[in-house]
């Protein structure tokens, strides 16, 4: 088998109320200085408040039952956690659940919900590198309305996309890239029903009252944020990939016909792209083409949940050229975003430039023009050179982004630019060395742009420090190599925002690809 698999803690292991806390498997007694508690924040320079510190989560066990009639969920979030100092308290993200009980190395723990924070407080403090399960028993209501939320209520259940900072609306968790676990679901539903998570079935149970449960595991690590269990009446269409790859898509049962096309089409497209960045780094993938076309239910086209992308089904009715380089931008980000993650929210350019880099590739050598006109990738980033200095008056540098402007086209069409100009100076079997090298060195992690730009210095022989932190940082657009004849159109005086790469849920729109 060439898709490798990874030993990871069943779900019964996690569910276990163990008493005492461990460290490397022997007891550890109480701090004597009764510890301190854990910082709220892991200082994301895009979302200051998201993630916490003082400890690390290994694993999650998510455990949700749906009500059809209620339409609520009843859930518990086991989750095994790794002191990194002495903890008096710590806490976890968490919007807008309705936490019932807490308990901590099977003991009952007091708790407070503030903001977006669960504050807990164990029975008895925790050791540094302490090792310990948490469990949380909440109800969710999808359908509440909160600030910002990653449920997507569909007619027959729900989906969700929570990207970049809402998975903790769905469970709570520390919800930061940077701390990747490994992940387990047991989803139950009523009868007529599936549920369905990122990973393989590895379990299914038949229940009183015609119930079912589903349950699932994700092989490799996963950030909170690439999270998908959605509901509904799906049928499972399964097709062998490329050199063994199992493919698997959740469809709408009554549109599973005209569906087939579009997804008939991800076999070329994983082959197309495992010749560029290497095999497929995780144990499926698929479409899930939520239940849902309406645009109060999520206004996005799609989203690169782990092993199973998130669509919109009439996105996909259309024909191959409409789609390709769509679902190949998708696709790529198995490589840059979930098997590599972003260590901070301002380097999403490696993830959504590197994908409308391929996407942009895997267009042009089929004769598709893009949405503005341009059937060649050159031409296309001449035009996007012209309004570089436009882009980041309007929008700030490349790698230096705000939450506001986080899903812009700098971050997209920006970012492949910077890749054009990597690739003008180290030439093509350079660049491709680069890419694979990165990938290869942070896989199943997070990685930085200076990370980035590490790797791109050490593969190619040269320091490219000054040059990518010029493209990436810098207030004006650099003399792009090997084209001294190309030149950046002079800044307007209006302050009109580059067009947005994503709705008001911050998900993919293919408009300008």
């Amino acid at each position: 088998m060439r898709y490798r698999t990874r030993v990871t803690a069943p779900a019964a292991a996690l569910i276990g109320t163990a008493a005492a806390l461990t460290v490397g498997g022997a007891a550890q007694a109480t701090p004597r200085d009764g510890g301190t508690p854990g910082a709220e924040t892991l200082g994301d320079s895009v979302f200051p408040a998201l993630g916490n510190d003082g400890y690390r989560v290994s694993a999650y066990h998510l455990d949700l039952a749906y009500d059809a009639t209620t339409k609520l969920v009843e859930a518990t979030a086991t989750l095994r956690i790794r002191a990194t100092q002495p903890l008096s308290r710590f806490s976890l993200d968490c919007l807008g659940l309705d936490v019932h009980a807490v308990r901590v190395g099977g003991r009952t723990a007091s708790f407070e919900q503030a903001d977006e924070k669960l504050r807990i407080t164990p029975a008895r403090p925790l050791p540094d590198k302490a090792r310990v399960t948490v469990c949380v028993e909440y109800t969710a209501d999808p359908a509440r309305t909160l600030p910002h939320t990653a449920w997507v209520v569909t007619p027959d259940g729900f989906a969700i996309c929570p990207q970049p900072n809402s998975a903790h609306t769905v469970f709570p968790c520390n919800d930061h890239p940077s701390d990747k676990a490994d992940f387990t679901f047991r989803v139950t539903v009523p009868g007529g029903l599936r549920g369905v998570a990122n990973g393989l079935l590895c379990g299914t149970e038949s229940l009183d009252g015609g119930r079912t449960a589903y349950t699932y595991e994700s092989r490799e690590p996963m950030a909170t944020e690439l999270v998908q269990i959605t509901v509904g009446d799906y049928v499972v269409k399964e097709r062998p990939g490329p050199n063994g790859l199992p493919l698997r898509d959740i469809v709408p049962t009554a549109r599973a016909a005209a569906l087939e096309p579009a997804l008939a089409l991800t076999p070329g497209l994983v082959e197309w792209i495992e010749q560029r960045l290497g095999a497929f780094p995780f144990e499926t993938y698929g479409l899930l083409p939520c239940n849902s076309d309406s645009p109060t239910a999520f206004d996005f086209t799609g989203l690169e949940t782990q092993t199973l992308t998130l669509y919109k089904p009439n996105f996909l009715l259309q024909e191959e050229k409409k789609i390709g380089s769509h679902m190949m931008h998708e696709l790529v980000h198995s490589w840059f975003g979930n098997m590599v993650s972003p260590a901070n929210w301002a380097d999403l350019w490696l993830n959504e430039g590197h994908a409308d880099y391929y996407g942009l590739l895997y267009r042009y050598e089929r004769g598709w023009t893009d949405s503005l006109g341009y059937s060649t990738f050159e031409d296309r980033m001449k035009w996007t050179y012209g309004v570089g200095d436009q882009w980041r008056h309007d929008s700030g540098p490349v790698a230096a982004p705000n939450e506001v402007n986080l899903f812009d086209n700098q971050r997209y069409t920006g970012g492949v630019l910077v890749l054009y100009a990597l690739r003008q100076v180290v030439g093509e079997d350079v660049f491709h060395a680069v890419e694979r090298a990165f990938l290869d060195r942070y896989r199943g992690s997070s990685a930085t742009t200076e990370d980035y730009i590490a790797v791109a210095s050490e593969v190619s022989g040269q320091d490219l420090t000054g040059f990518l932190r010029d493209w990436l940082y810098g207030t004006r657009t650099p003399r792009m190599p090997g084209h001294p004849d190309w030149t950046v159109t002079p800044v307007s005086s209006s302050l009109a925002t580059p067009h947005s790469r994503r709705g008001g849920h911050w998900h993919e729109n293919s408009a300008t690809l």
